[in-house]
């Protein structure tokens, strides 16, 4: 069961809660939630960005499972194209909003794929790719889960093509190994493949006017409209019945929802269903919930959870223990407080587009919609993952739990209202 009506269950969420905590978090001090504003723009012009969500682990120490798991978000305007690129990190890329065409390239192959809304795939560390938005009307968004192969949190794109602040990879060779390696004398080389627009030496630029550079990259360019029917006219859709290709796109909601009612639908791609997760040991979903509803308090027994607010605002509760919301700089003084801190606490936080927030195995979450509410999640550790919920008249945990032990653990079972209402 999804989703269920506010009104009666989150009485019963919050009767719960204010039993066991002593207080709560704001969004300020949780240590869960990462607004919008937490994303750092790399790339920016007037064709759209790249921005790349803070390090997961530099919030909380709970986080250090996450230390090689980085959060991107791509947005750009219709008829452009983002350049030709590879990454030393593996890639889930999901398509939140309008239409893409992926072209991914092999040494003996090229393959192209039209993408839409719910489309999801794996792109490995090294696979160059450029990404075009075919729509005539609606910006493309796009986010994708990223794992760097080389250094620990830190991922680093290289360009086929140069820029004013990154020139292209080939430029990195010397003349004699470029002549030799395409079979041309330098000057063709460089008119053809590395030539870059006139800047001024660096010395003469100010700080202000480099890091503007920065963001004025011509990393997403605009192409035409017979350039983008080029481009797409003979790539291949996603599968919309099957999530088991091994390397093409797959549909997050191309199988029945695990969950679903007038309240809301789940849908989720696990990696016994796909190779693609599978190779990474990721699950992706994707919840709608409708306005005036609540997906009923859960948690998961392995996973954690990297969930993004796609479209909707809401409120999440999650309940864990005191002083999670220390840093690393906080470690020793944490420490110290471990054995007499195991106090149970929430934490809350108001939803908008573009947040984030985490969910730890084994902290249980309740989330509701003030406006219909879409999310879309990443799960670690997915393999052998269970979803346990505490509430609801399905798959509800605790009505698992034997008369005797319920008489025991909870003495105001015995009433038998209390029974049909809780258990």
């Amino acid at each position: 069961m999804a989703a269920t009506p506010i009104k009666p269950l989150m009485l019963l969420a919050i009767a719960f809660l204010a039993s066991v905590c002593v207080s709560s978090r704001s969004d300020q001090e949780n240590p869960f939630i990462f607004k919008s504003n937490r994303f750092q723009t790399l790339y920016e012009n007037e064709n759209g960005h790249i921005r790349l969500l803070q390090k997961f682990d530099k919030r909380s120490k709970i986080f250090e499972n996450l230390q090689n798991y980085r959060l991107l978000e791509y947005k750009s305007k219709p008829h452009t194209l983002f350049l030709p690129q590879y990454t030393d990190a593996d890639f889930i890329l999901v398509v939140l909003s309008g239409k893409a065409t992926l072209t991914v390239l092999k040494s003996n192959d090229r393959n192209s794929f039209n993408l839409e809304r719910g489309d999801a795939i794996k792109l490995p560390a090294g696979t160059i790719a450029y990404l075009a938005n075919r729509d005539d009307n609606e910006d493309l968004r796009v986010l994708d889960l990223a794992i760097p192969v080389n250094k620990p949190g830190q991922l680093q794109s290289f360009l086929l093509s140069g820029t004013q602040n990154q020139p292209s990879l080939l430029s990195g060779f010397s003349k004699n190994i470029l002549e030799a390696a395409f079979n041309t004398n330098y000057e063709e080389i460089e008119k053809v493949l590395l030539e870059q627009q006139e800047q001024e030496p660096q010395h003469r630029r100010s700080l202000k006017d480099r890091r503007q550079e920065i963001n004025e990259e011509n990393v997403i360019v605009k192409v035409s409209r017979e350039q983008i029917e080029e481009l797409s006219k003979n790539a291949k859709s996603s599968s919309k019945k099957s999530v088991s290709s091994e390397s093409g796109p797959f549909n997050l909601r191309s199988r029945n929802p695990i969950y679903s009612n007038k309240f809301g639908k789940f849908f989720e791609i696990t990696p016994e269903k796909n190779q693609q997760l599978q190779d990474l040991d990721i699950f992706v979903n994707s919840v709608d919930i409708k306005e005036g509803s609540l997906l009923l308090p859960n948690y998961n027994s392995r996973a954690i959870v990297i969930v993004t607010v796609t479209e909707g605002k809401g409120d999440f509760e999650l309940v864990g223990q005191r002083n999670e919301n220390h840093g690393k700089e906080n470690d020793k003084e944490e420490e110290q407080e471990e054995e007499t801190s195991k106090q149970v606490q929430l934490y809350r936080a108001k939803l908008s587009p573009g947040d984030v927030f985490v969910i730890p195995a084994g902290h249980p979450v309740a989330i509701n919609a003030s406006s219909d509410l879409n999310l879309i999640g990443f799960g670690i550790n997915a393999e052998n993952n269970e979803r346990n919920f505490l509430a609801g008249e399905e798959d509800n945990v605790i009505s698992q739990v034997e008369r005797p032990v319920k008489e025991l653990a909870f003495p105001g079972s015995s009433h038998e209202k209390s029974q049909s209402y809780l258990f």
